[in-house]
């Protein structure tokens, strides 16, 4: 197995044993729990100076941080996304800078490409013929284009509530799609998640990239807080908002933040604060309620259009939360409504496009900000995790409400409806 000089094996969330990454590829083989790629950071033979040398080209100018070489790498580019100044966003939110980290950049457009990327190089290093994953939709098509570049055969399910470009190019990149049947109304991950499952009983020699099955799709994302850190000459920011489902980023950005401090690059953690749709915020409820874990949300009392996010279940709150409080972040759930607006806000004001599952960290921005939780001088970070027209639809549909109030409130402004005033 071809492997990074300090990358020294994995080790188990739960029960910290260490394993050979080489026959451990999944979950612990002790006790089932989250195995995470271990570091010796002493053999790290990079410095900032070193990067400043390199193109700004993927996510790979940091393989000396990551468990493969660069040149063992299955990759589309992913990564090295811009990182955009939004004066007019700070003044909205009342802050003094917001940067946004624009992931809709990325090959597939969202931040799916670099966990897919590092998960696809892990599943050839293992000699996978075939691999196999639940999705909301994003992670799906990534894994269809990341498995067509590895050359291997890609097995996505999916909820009928996916959106359409997501499941139209899974099946374009050739992956074998099974859409879940909705038994009333829309299936949702979980439903997926349930077939999945009974397909790799009956498939066992499937390679998993499912997110906390794989060990490498937390670890691709780190490398979104090294280009962060990295664009801002290794000072940290005082928040980073992230848009929060399974949280797979998240966590992977706080690693990547506990790394650098200890490599002594920066001085303190980024802040992580955890932005989810009112209709579905397992991790904010558990946040408020000081809870170590999440109460999952019944499939029937998920209510909201914002798919990305909607995750009942995230096995791994626990790491998710821990990030938060170990970083002095926070967590906010903001309306559907309060999202969407968002969405449309940072289009008119900075003319970037947002996914509408993503605007969940600008209107959690906004709310943070109104309940004092951000100054006037401080710099926040938004992660957009996924270009807007994954959700065109979503956000057409919630603009055309929108003029349609907007008109109404006119004219009830005016003194009625036109038919009355006429009378």
């Amino acid at each position: 197995m071809e492997t990074t000089d300090a990358f020294v094996g994995l080790s188990c969330v739960d029960c910290d044993g260490t394993f050979d990454p080489a026959t451990a590829t999944h979950r612990c083989p002790d006790c089932g729990g989250v195995l995470d790629p271990a570091y010796d950071l002493d053999r790290i033979d990079l410095a900032p100076d070193d990067l400043a040398e390199r193109p700004y080209e993927s996510m790979w100018r940091y393989a000396e941080l990551l468990p493969f070489p660069a040149e063992a790498a299955v990759s589309l580019g992913e990564g090295a996304t811009p990182l955009v100044d939004c004066p007019a966003l700070a003044d909205a939110i009342g802050v003094g800078r917001v940067l946004l980290k624009d992931e809709g950049s990325n090959p597939t457009g969202t931040f799916k490409d670099r966990g897919q990327s590092l998960a696809m190089t892990a599943a050839r290093q293992h000699g996978a013929a075939d691999v196999a994953l639940n999705s909301a939709g994003n992670a799906g098509q990534a894994a269809a284009a990341y498995a067509a570049r590895a050359d291997l055969d890609a097995h996505v399910f999916l909820p009928s509530r996916a959106g359409f470009t997501q499941t139209a190019m899974t099946e374009v990149h050739g992956a074998d799609l099974t859409v879940t049947d909705p038994i009333d109304g829309d299936s949702q991950i979980g439903d997926a998640g349930r077939a999945y499952a009974a397909a790799m009983e009956d498939h066992p020699d499937w390679y998993s990239t499912k997110t906390f099955v794989t060990p490498y799709r937390h670890e691709g994302k780190k490398t979104m807080a090294f280009e962060l850190l990295e664009r801002l000459d290794w000072e940290t920011p005082d928040a980073v908002v992230y848009p929060t489902g399974g949280g797979v980023g998240l966590v992977g950005m706080h690693k990547a933040a506990r790394e650098l401090r200890e490599l002594g690059w920066t001085d303190e953690l980024v802040p992580m604060y955890a932005a989810q749709a009112a209709g579905c915020s397992p991790v904010v409820d558990a946040y408020e309620a000081g809870a170590d874990r999440h109460e999952p949300v019944p499939d029937d009392e998920i209510d909201t259009a914002c798919n990305g996010i909607a995750i009942p279940d995230p096995g791994a709150s626990p790491l998710i939360l821990d990030a938060i409080r170990e970083s002095n972040g926070g967590a906010v759930a903001t309306t559907d409504r309060e999202i969407l607006d968002a969405a449309i806000e940072v289009a008119r004001a900075e003319g970037l496009e947002v996914g509408a599952t993503c605007a969940a960290a600008a209107s959690g921005a906004f709310a943070l900000a109104a309940a004092g939780e951000f100054g006037p001088d401080d710099t926040v970070v938004l992660l957009n995790t996924g270009a807007g027209n994954k959700d065109v639809d979503a956000l057409r549909a919630h603009l055309g409400e929108r003029e349609v109030d907007e008109a109404a409130a006119k004219t009830d402004g005016a003194g009625g409806t036109t038919e009355t005033a006429g009378e």
